[in-house]
């Protein structure tokens, strides 16, 4: 009888053992995500990148582009490049957009706008890109108000014995807008001799090249925001 109670009791004791041990190795070992937890860190990852890098990694010093095929008549067009001038001081959407477009960004949450100065290679065209950032999800660009002449939008920032001293809002010749992911990337481009607004859908060639260079830089940057991480795998990732 006793001796069956002691074996009884040695393999109660082995069970929960192993019940302990398998506690521990299911702590120590790496934790496994579902597809939707993946999926919801890369979001989250993604969304976080306005405040997670650096602004020289958000806004990189050199960006190509391409130039519209239409203008030479070849099938690749021109590939060119900008430089970054410089970076502006993070502000918020009042007094980095038009009044109009500004009231569309609130509606939706707006934290912020992020916003960068380049010129082209040949230092006449200047273009201020903007990534905008709201809590909500960004506005599609097909709902942003158009106007009359020069579509609202982001707001020229000149900065001081560079190329792009005298683009301000008055020199402001076209503006536009791409969406990527959870941002809203704006730009308005002109030229770096200071003249005021003209109209540059009088001459294809320069409409076609600003415009070209203001869509380029916003569309670089927004990839580079916009980029899926590896998807999360522990050790490593958030909630390992």
């Amino acid at each position: 009888m006793r001796l069956g109670l002691t074996i009884a009791a040695a393999l109660l004791g082995i069970a929960g053992l192993v019940v302990s041990l398998a506690g521990v190795a299911a702590q120590i070992m790496p934790r496994r995500f579902s597809a939707t937890q993946q999926r919801q860190i890369m979001v989250w990852e993604v969304s976080s990148r306005w405040r997670t890098w650096p602004a020289g990694k958000i806004f990189p010093a050199s960006v190509s582009y391409q130039l519209s095929y239409l203008i030479f008549g070849t099938a690749d067009g021109l590939k060119l490049s900008a430089h970054r001038v410089g970076i502006a001081p993070q502000s918020g959407c009042q007094a980095a957009t038009d009044q109009a477009l500004a009231r569309v960004l609130d509606k939706r949450g707006c934290e912020g706008v992020l916003r960068a100065t380049y010129t082209d290679s040949t230092g006449s065209l200047v273009v201020t890109v903007g990534v905008v950032i709201t809590r909500r999800t960004a506005p599609p660009v097909s709902s942003l108000p158009v106007g009359h002449g020069l579509k609202p939008g982001i707001r020229a920032v000149p900065f001081p014995g560079t190329l792009a001293a005298r683009f301000g809002n008055r020199q402001r010749q076209l503006s536009g807008a791409v969406s990527r992911g959870p941002y809203l990337i704006l730009y308005t481009a002109g030229y770096t001799d200071g003249r005021g607004r003209d109209q540059v859908s009088s001459d294809p060639y320069t409409a076609s090249e600003m415009s070209s260079l203001g869509t380029g830089v916003a569309q670089n940057v927004g990839a580079s925001l916009d980029a899926m991480p590896p998807a999360p795998r522990c050790p490593g990732a958030p909630g390992c």
